[in-house]
Formats: C-alpha cells, structure tokens, sequence
C-alpha cells in the first residue's frame, strides 16, 4: 500500500532533468567503482579442485568438469534443498525464477547450474513442477556442499559462515539468523550462495564464492525494483514511510516458492 503523501515531489520536466542529472552523477560514480571492484575479483587468485566430487543429473553420475558442459567457465547457484525437505527453499525458488534462457551466457562460453544437497529424484520433481530448465544436479553423494560452506556441519567441516570461522562468530556479529555464536543445533544449516569456476584442459579451478548479499542481485527482481519510486518495499528501505513493507524480502514471512504466489 502506497502512502500518497511521502511521494517525491512534483516537478516541472526542467528540474526534473536537473535533478536527474545530478544522480546520473552518482550513479556513474557507482558505475566506476563497480568497474574497478569487478577487475579486482577477476585477480583474485584461484584454487585447484583435486577432489573427485559426485554429482546425480538427468543422466546419472557425472564429476565436477561435466558440469561445465564442455565451456570454459561455469557459475554455479547453491541452491538450499535440504535432503529431508519437501521442496526447495522460498528465497533461493525467487532466484531460480528469475533464470531465463542461457544462450547468453553460453556464447560467452559461460555455463549455469544448480547444485542442491537433496536427492536428484527430488530435485527433478521440484524443477519440473516450477516449469524451470535451468541444469540442476545433486551433490547428496558427496561432500562438495560441506567443503564450499553451502551446507554447515562442524562435525564434517569447519564451519565457515560468510567466511567467518566459529570462533569468530562467537567473537564478533555472530549467525545472521541469531546475532549468537554458532551452536550444535545448527549443524546441517543450508545457504545460499554463488560460486564460480574456470577450467583450463581438464583441470578445474575455483575462482570466487559470494554469500549473504552478495547474491541479492539474483533474488527477488530487485535488479528492477531499485528504479522504482516504492522500491523493493522493505522496512529498512529509504525514504521511511512511503511504502508498507510487503515481507517479501528473503527469509520475509511472505516469501513462497514462486507457484504458492496468488498472482
């Protein structure tokens, strides 16, 4: 529900235009700043995967290399599908939802896929109940999820939560969902993430990871939301006031997977 009276002012198409320019300032300011932060994380240094990792697709087992589907770089979405869960994650089916067709990224010799920790015939399912045709594969078989912090358990890994180590969440900010230190109750805790790979020949190399709101350009249409007067109608969202907060945002007690939606 949109509150009328905080609405931005009414201008004459010149002070509009003045005024846009202005943020047009900024915006490239941003725009700059983005430019060079991408530059930094193509420096970044990368990891060699050794470990034989197992996947479960459409066509049975395949290894970490198959997934790139024969390009030379793939982004992989970690998908939060527990194995005892009965479909996917609301926030994580927001962002999925918003996957369109990939020749995009294909004719840059870029592949996507999914990676969830529940059982394939469960993810074949849920996909094809969504309508999505994005590749999605199960890690169930192997530790991959563990050993890329997209699946918490320190009684398999250490925890590394948004790259903090246990002790220093008891230390400093603590879990997102508590503001406390990690406890034994949170074993087997399921995240979103994104990462990214290269291969050179056959060899695979782990290039970045991103967590938290790193991701947020993926979910929820805010790409769009956030040149919008409303905004993505949340509550911490500036100018206070203008519209009600919905609780779409992730984790938000309106979130549903996206075919629950009376739309």
């Amino acid at each position: 529900m949109t509150t009328m009276d905080n609405l931005p002012e009414v201008v004459s198409p010149e002070e509009w235009l003045t005024a846009r320019l202005e943020l047009l300032r900024l915006e490239k300011e941003v725009t700059r700043a983005r430019d060079r932060l991408n530059a930094e994380r193509r420096r970044l240094p990368m990891v060699r995967m050794d470990k034989p990792y197992v996947f479960e697709g459409p066509d049975g087992e395949v290894g970490l290399l198959d997934l790139f589907g024969g390009r030379d770089q793939l982004v992989m979405h970690h998908f939060m599908f527990g194995p005892d869960w009965d479909e996917g994650c609301p926030s994580c089916s927001s962002a999925a939802d918003e996957i369109g067709n990939l020749r995009q990224l294909y004719v840059r010799n870029t592949s996507l896929v999914a990676v969830s920790r529940a059982p394939y015939p469960k993810i074949a399912a849920f996909k094809e109940r969504l309508g999505w045709t994005f590749p999605w594969y199960s890690s169930y078989a192997s530790d991959f999820n563990y050993d890329f912090h997209a699946t918490l358990d320190d009684r398999v890994a250490p925890v590394l939560l948004h790259f903090r180590t246990q002790e220093q969440l008891a230390n400093e900010k603590g879990t997102p969902w508590s503001d406390g230190p990690w406890t034994p109750d949170m074993n087997g805790e399921e995240l979103p993430g994104i990462s990214a790979f290269v291969r050179v020949g056959d060899e695979v190399f782990h290039t970045y990871s991103t967590f938290g709101r790193g991701i947020e350009d993926f979910h929820n249409c805010y790409r769009y939301l956030d040149l919008t007067v409303l905004g993505r109608q949340e509550a911490w969202e500036e100018p206070k006031g203008r519209a009600e907060p919905l609780g779409l945002h992730v984790g938000g007690p309106a979130m549903r997977v996206p075919d629950r939606y009376d739309v």
